[in-house]
């Protein structure tokens, strides 16, 4: 197989992993606790790349 289709197969993987959540779940979030617990989400996510990379970089060589 060429280069292309691999990269073909790989952009239509991506794009389907981004898409469905958003396309299967347009419906309003109703769990008080399941909204509250998305809504940090993204801060944890940052936190959990940042901080590693924070304290990796203050290491002695």
């Amino acid at each position: 197989m060429s280069l292309a289709w691999y990269l073909l197969v790989m952009a239509g993987v991506t794009y389907l992993i981004r898409m469905l959540p958003l396309t299967l779940l347009q419906k309003k979030i109703r769990s008080r606790r399941l909204q509250s617990f998305l809504y940090y989400v993204p801060y944890a996510c940052l936190s959990a790349m940042t901080f590693p990379a924070i304290l990796s970089a203050t290491e002695s060589p």
